[in-house]
């Protein structure tokens, strides 16, 4: 059943809103100030209105590429190191002046997604949100591009942005790129192609429509916004893709106007913690499990005990995220383990009560409990 996306809009309290680099930046790679400078002040007007708002900005490589008078955007990663680390303070000091004008405090917060993997680095960072949103503080979140490498990169920031919208349990995502939304068919290659305005569940016909990266200067097309919104609904935010270079564009929805792509948040989210789970982090192995135990965990919604453990792939610690895989190699689920590999291996496919005798300990009878679970697919 679908929402009111107008009464929805009008109970918004926490907004997140992220602003890719194609939206920022001239083609040049040098920062489009007069787009700043309206997207700024229209933060500012719903910040006015009680609405917390959280900023999700690219824009520091391009930022960097202009300052130091490159052409393209870099190829490798120590060469877009070096760029967003001259490009951030460029970014971030512009927002800090356009923000001033209206008389509003803002912070700057750069994010790995090894913040948002490690379980104690998320809760201080949500900590630092909820206390910055205390004290009326804008925060301006960027991915820590002059540190990040592969294995800890995000990737794009729309997928930061979903996230921080669960860390902060956001109540709308908003997705400004060059874009208008989502298409039934890519519209750069189909005239006939039609805006999708309204998307109640993400089905597998919605992610075909999805094209690829778009400009040279972002990372991010429209997969990686599916993806984003895929993580936002299921945690209880609807999120609004629309095109960042329309005037007005965030004060024109949030008056009722029909534009971009609305995403129905899901009706019954997930936990703030399942959803750390199953989004913000990286799982370090996998766990194959039998027939029965995959009925359990599907349709009775069990904990995974040691009788229904195949066998182990991978290397991991007890508190470590791990994937639950059938015996066709099709995850599942996954979950914070309570043993780690060695051990699961040791006590794979036998009961309980025998848990001690073969390790010599028991703490827990469960080797991934229930609560600290979540199903991926179900089909």
């Amino acid at each position: 059943m679908k929402l009111k996306k107008e009464s929805y809009l009008k109970n918004v309290k926490r907004i997140v809103v992220k602003i890719g680099t194609s939206t920022l930046t001239h083609s040049t790679g040098l920062l489009n100030l007069n787009t700043m400078e309206n997207i700024v002040r229209q933060l500012v007007n719903i910040h006015n209105q009680g609405i917390e708002v959280v900023l999700v900005t690219s824009g520091a490589i391009g930022a960097g590429m202009g300052k130091l008078g490159l052409k393209s955007k870099p190829k490798t990663i120590p060469q877009k190191q070096a760029a967003a680390a001259v490009g951030q303070g460029i970014l971030m000091h512009m927002y800090e002046k356009l923000f001033s004008e209206y008389g509003k405090i803002a912070a700057q917060i750069l994010l790995t997604s090894e913040d948002m993997s490690d379980r104690k680095r998320f809760l201080n960072a949500r900590n630092t949100f909820f206390s910055l949103f205390n004290q009326k503080v804008i925060p301006i979140v960027n991915e820590n591009d002059a540190i990040a490498i592969d294995e800890i990169k995000f990737g794009d920031n729309d997928t930061l942005s979903a996230m921080v919208t669960t860390l902060v349990d956001g109540d709308l995502l908003l997705v400004l790129s060059d874009i208008d939304g989502l298409y039934n068919a890519n519209p750069k290659t189909n005239i006939n192609a039609k805006l999708i305005s309204y998307v109640e569940e993400i089905t597998e016909k919605i992610k075909c429509s999805a094209g690829d990266a778009g400009s040279n200067l972002g990372t991010g097309g429209m997969i990686t916004k599916l993806k984003a919104a895929e993580i936002a609904v299921s945690s209880g935010a609807s999120m609004i893709i629309a095109n960042g270079s329309i005037l007005n564009i965030i004060n024109r929805i949030f008056q009722g106007e029909n534009i971009g792509t609305f995403f129905q948040a899901t009706k019954n989210p997930l936990q703030s913690k399942k959803s750390w789970i199953a989004y913000n982090t990286a799982a370090k192995g996998k766990i194959i499990i039998d027939d029965g135990a995959k009925k359990a965990i599907l349709e009775k919604r069990k904990s995974l005990l040691p009788s229904g453990v195949k066998s182990v792939n991978g290397k991991f610690n007890k508190g470590d995220v791990v994937y639950i895989v059938d015996s066709e190699y099709k995850e599942i689920a996954r979950g914070i383990t309570n043993y780690n590999s060695l051990d699961i291996d040791l006590i794979k496919g036998i009961q309980t009560s025998d848990i001690t005798d073969q390790l010599g300990y028991k703490n827990y009878d469960e080797i991934i409990h229930v609560n600290n679970l979540v199903i991926l697919n179900n089909d």
